[in-house]
């Protein structure tokens, strides 16, 4: 696959961490694919604590310019963020495709995101499952 593929990989970061090392193996696993604008959602020392307003203005306009560029969303939703609800909103409106993951044994996906026709919703119970989704998903770009 080419590494003209930007991908945006969005997660919870401030909505908590428990999963942040299954986020670091996605994105390992979805680097063969293309260009990750978000690894250091998978770094376990990224700092959660409350920042400063400058400091959360820089993150804003640095995650929608990465969305803007993006040529997909892929989102692992287990963890409730209202950052990545907005993320998923903006990239809807600016007609990012998106792809939804959650582990339906964990966590109910709000009705917000799994009634919005928009995004592809994909439950998984495991990493095998959700990378043989991936691969699909992936698969699809070679096509284009």
């Amino acid at each position: 696959m080419s590494d003209s593929i930007q991908v945006y990989f969005a997660a919870s970061i401030r909505g908590g961490r428990q999963d942040v090392q299954l986020y670091h193996d996605i994105i390992a696993y979805i680097k063969q694919y293309g260009t990750i604008s978000t690894e250091h959602i998978g770094n376990a020392t990224h700092s959660t604590n409350e920042q400063e307003f400058s400091k959360d203005q820089m993150i804003y306009l640095q995650d929608t310019n990465w969305l803007m560029h993006s040529n997909v969303v892929i989102a692992e939703c287990t963890t409730p963020s209202l950052g990545v609800g907005y993320e998923l909103a903006f990239a809807e409106r600016h007609q990012i495709p998106v792809h939804v993951f959650y582990r339906p044994q964990q966590t109910q996906l709000s009705a917000m995101i799994k009634g919005d026709a928009y995004f592809h919703i994909h439950p998984y119970t495991d990493f095998s499952s959700f990378c043989a989704q991936i691969d699909e998903i992936f698969q699809s770009f070679g096509s284009r």
